[in-house]
C-alpha cells in the first residue's frame, strides 16, 4: 500500500466532499438500478421442486414459510465434501444478522446445496447458523438456476455461468436467486445474480472498504477468507480456487 499525501484539515475538507459528490451519484445510481430490478418480468415456475431438511420433504412453495418472497443462496456444498465452500460460508455468516429484520418483511431465507442433508445439518451445527438450510439433492434445481452443471458442461471449458459471460468450468458456482409468490400459490423466478453480483450482500467487505487498507485480496477474490472458526489457520480457498470475478 502507497501512502497517500499528507494534507492539512481543510485541503482534505476538499478532497472529502470531491470525493463526496461522487458517493452521491453511485447512490442514486444503485437507487435507481434497485427500481429497475424491481421492473423485471416474472417466470412461472412450472417444475415440482423438492428439497429435503430439518422438516422433511419440502416443495419450493413450502420454503416461502408463508411470505410472499423468497431469497435463496445457492450455497456450494457437492455432495462428495465434508464441509461447504470458503467463500459461500464466508457469504451465509452475513444472513442470520439481517434476516432478524428482513423475515419480518414478507421475505425468507432458504440456503440451498446438492450435499445430502445429514451433511448440512452437521455443518450447520458447526458454523452455528440458524437460517433455514435444505438439500437438492436429487433435484434438477441447482441445475435449472444456473449453479450447477453435468460433466459434459465442465469437458467443454465453459459451463455458461453467469448468463453466459463469466468462463467458468465447474460443477458447482455461487450465486443467488429470488422467487415471489402471489395469493392463490403459483410460484415465479424473479431475478438471480452470480460472481460479484452477490457482493452486494457481504457486509464484512463493505466495512473494509471504508478503511485505508481496502480488501487488500491478492490474486482472484478473498485469499484472506476463513471459516470463521478457523482463522489463524492456513489458508482457506473457495471450492473453485477462489471467489469468481466479474
Amino acid at each position: 500500500m502507497t501512502q497517500p499525501a499528507i494534507v492539512s484539515r481543510d485541503e482534505w475538507i476538499e478532497a472529502r466532499k470531491a470525493l463526496l459528490a461522487k458517493e452521491k451519484a453511485l447512490t442514486r445510481a444503485l437507487d435507481a438500478l434497485s427500481a429497475e430490478r424491481r421492473t423485471l418480468p416474472w417466470v412461472r415456475v412450472e417444475k415440482s421442486y423438492v428439497f429435503e431438511g430439518p422438516h422433511g420433504r419440502e416443495t419450493l412453495a413450502d420454503l416461502f414459510a408463508g411470505r410472499s418472497q423468497l431469497i435463496i443462496q445457492h450455497l456450494m456444498f457437492a455432495p462428495g465434501d465434508d464441509q461447504a465452500c470458503v467463500g459461500c460460508s464466508f457469504s451465509a455468516d452475513h444472513v442470520d444478522g439481517a434476516r432478524q429484520h428482513f423475515e419480518h418483511h414478507d421475505v425468507k431465507f432458504t440456503a440451498v446445496s446438492l450435499a445430502p442433508w445429514p451433511k448440512l445439518a452437521a455443518f450447520k451445527e458447526r458454523m452455528g447458523w440458524r437460517f433455514h438450510w435444505v438439500s437438492s439433492a436429487g433435484s434438477p434445481f441447482n441445475y435449472d438456476y444456473g449453479v450447477s452443471f453435468t460433466p459434459d458442461q465442465v469437458a467443454t471449458g465453459n459451463v455458461g455461468y453467469n448468463y453466459g459471460t463469466s468462463s467458468y468450468a465447474y460443477a458447482d458456482l455461487p450465486g443467488v436467486s429470488v422467487f415471489a409468490r402471489d395469493a392463490v400459490g403459483d410460484v415465479f423466478h424473479t431475478y438471480s445474480t452470480f460472481t460479484r453480483g452477490v457482493d452486494i450482500l457481504l457486509g464484512a467487505h463493505h466495512f473494509l472498504d471504508l478503511t485505508p487498507k481496502g480488501r487488500a485480496d491478492q490474486g482472484e477474490g478473498a485469499d484472506w477468507v476463513r471459516f470463521h472458526d478457523q482463522y489463524g489457520e492456513a489458508p482457506g480457498t473457495c471450492c473453485h480456487g477462489g471467489t469468481a470475478s466479474a
